[in-house]
């Protein structure tokens, strides 16, 4: 079991280091109706996060079981192909990236942050954690790990609850903390909100890049 553990951290931690996610949260929680739709997106993205991992893993299972020092052909040539729809991610967040003097534009429907209902938020959350291009990458990244290692249904379970845990923290934090001292985390969260969006970019690309990599060098040691 601490061989998936090991397996699933990067995937888990690819959805944790998500920028815009982290963004909208901060953003709710310096809005209007900030415990409401900050709770809300918080039970969304969890929710998002659950559902993808849960169902990739499901799918993952019925990869034929192979001897342990067999070569693993369906499985390396699914992680090669994550790795490489990673990398055309990376490659596009970078040609997206602001130039030089130029400041990062946050996505159109932010705007309406400071107007959205509880329930909003909630579909927001979980439309960013389970239906996001590189989420879903991750998850079938984290499933493939899990559904795939042939443990029993409670180690499996477990994997998953650990992977959720790990993936769903930065968004999970910043609004527990804002929950429990309002005031005192208001001009932090305020002052991460601008690094992250002035930095999404090139946080994206890097991330999107190793875990890319990783999952090719995996996927050709399965041969």
């Amino acid at each position: 079991m601490n061989g998936v553990i090991g397996e699933i951290l990067p995937s888990a931690l690819g959805v944790a280091i998500s920028p815009i996610p982290i963004i909208a949260a901060i953003l709710m929680l310096l809005s209007p109706n900030a415990r409401g739709t900050s709770v809300g997106f918080m039970i969304g993205w969890i929710l998002g996060i659950v559902a993808a991992v849960v169902v990739f893993t499901l799918l993952s299972a019925i990869i034929p079981a192979a001897d342990p020092t067999a070569s693993k052909p369906i499985a390396g040539v699914i992680k090669i192909l994550l790795g490489l729809g990673l990398l055309l991610l990376a490659g596009n967040q970078w040609r997206k990236r602001p130039q030089h003097g130029e400041a990062a534009a946050p996505p159109k429907w932010m705007s309406a942050i400071d107007t959205m209902k509880p329930v909003a938020a909630l579909g927001l959350g979980f439309l960013l954690a389970a239906v996001n291009p590189k989420n879903l990458l991750m998850a079938v990244a984290g499933g493939l790990a899990i559904g795939a290692s042939g443990l029993p249904a409670g180690q499996q379970t477990i994997a998953i609850v650990v992977f959720v845990l790990i993936a769903a923290c930065t968004v999970v934090i910043p609004v527990v903390a804002y929950l429990l001292a309002a005031k005192r985390m208001a001009g932090p969260l305020d002052a991460l909100r601008v690094w992250l969006l002035a930095n999404n970019a090139t946080i994206m690309t890097v991330l999107l890049l190793v875990i890319g990599v990783v999952l090719i060098g995996k996927g050709i040691a399965d041969f």
